[in-house]
């Protein structure tokens, strides 16, 4: 019996506050397209894995985090350029509507701050803080942290998420993106199927399989008005494959890559087709927490992600 996941980096303006120059675009399109994106999950009750930034659940902060072991001139931006936009670096409203909806989703953390784990800048005591932070704000929440999606995919600091209680975490996919991974699936007919594993930590590595939007711009238009959307039919391929088998596919995106209505319908036909496959097939669609507590059942991570909720 094959399974198909689908997580979601929610981040609102923290996903590029560390940038030079943010995408103008994707940073207007973060509130819109969470929303969008929680509503097609509800009418296909679809559940899926939702990361949040920690710093989203705030209602209000002092912008200078002093308590914070972060580089110097990591909070910048929300200091300066974006000290009145509450609307980018808070979300407690959306957080909210996930937490109430109907479908089944997973409530886990994409870090405090975005602060990327990988990079040597980033020691033990800011990837400690990092996890400290975002659980003691999920605690006045009264949920818990037991999966983790590194910001931008970036693993590093595995040790300190199994000291922390994290049970989970989103590896890096064996598959390409764009235009390559179009070509490794299509033409050399490569599986985008993962196997998640315990690593030497104790923690399930839940790999991805599929970026959703990693094939856009000029490309994608040509591709569209030629033959299909490229993305849509990956993804179709993976859920066949999963279906056909006992394999993961496991599809991730940010809530702002959806930036307009061509993006809706790229979600649409996805989940639709999921849908119809669920339904037709012995096809499951899991979280993540879903997956780590069957790959790790002595783990009771699905009580304790359940009891959170309650």
């Amino acid at each position: 019996m094959g399974s198909v996941v689908i997580s979601l980096d929610a981040e609102l303006g923290w996903g590029f506050h560390d940038l030079v120059t943010p995408p103008a675009e994707r940073v207007a399109a973060g509130r819109r397209g969470w929303s969008v994106m929680l509503e097609l999950l509800e009418e296909f009750e679809v559940p899926a894995t939702w990361a949040v930034v920690g710093h989203l659940m705030l209602d209000s902060c002092d912008g200078i985090h002093d308590d914070h072991p972060a580089p110097e001139g990591w909070f910048a931006r929300e200091r300066g350029e974006w000290a009145d936009r509450e609307d980018l670096r808070y979300g407690p409203d959306l957080v909210a509507d996930v937490l109430a909806a109907d479908a089944d989703h997973e409530f886990a953390s994409h870090t405090f701050s975005h602060v990327l784990f990988g990079r040597p800048e980033t020691d033990r005591e800011l990837a400690v803080a990092e996890l400290e932070r975002s659980r003691e704000i999920a605690d006045d929440w009264n949920r818990s942290i037991d999966t983790l999606v590194y910001p931008r995919n970036d693993v590093g600091h595995r040790d300190v998420l199994a000291e922390q209680g994290i049970t989970a975490y989103r590896g890096r996919s064996p598959t390409r993106d764009g235009v390559r991974g179009l070509f490794d699936s299509t033409v050399r007919d490569r599986s985008m199927l993962v196997e998640p594993v315990v690593d030497e930590y104790g923690l399930v590595n839940v790999p991805a399989s599929l970026f959703l939007f990693g094939f856009e711009g000029a490309a994608r238009t040509v591709a569209e008005s030629i033959w299909a959307d490229p993305m849509v039919e990956l993804a179709r391929r993976g859920i066949d494959e999963a279906a056909r088998t006992d394999g993961l596919f496991h599809m991730w995106l940010h809530p702002n890559n959806l930036t307009d209505e061509r993006d809706d319908r790229r979600m649409r036909a996805i989940l639709s087709y999921l849908d119809r496959q669920r339904a037709a097939t012995d096809l499951r669609v899991e979280t993540m927490a879903d997956v780590a507590d069957r790959v790790a059942p002595e783990s009771g991570f699905s009580e304790r992600a359940t009891a959170s909720w309650q």
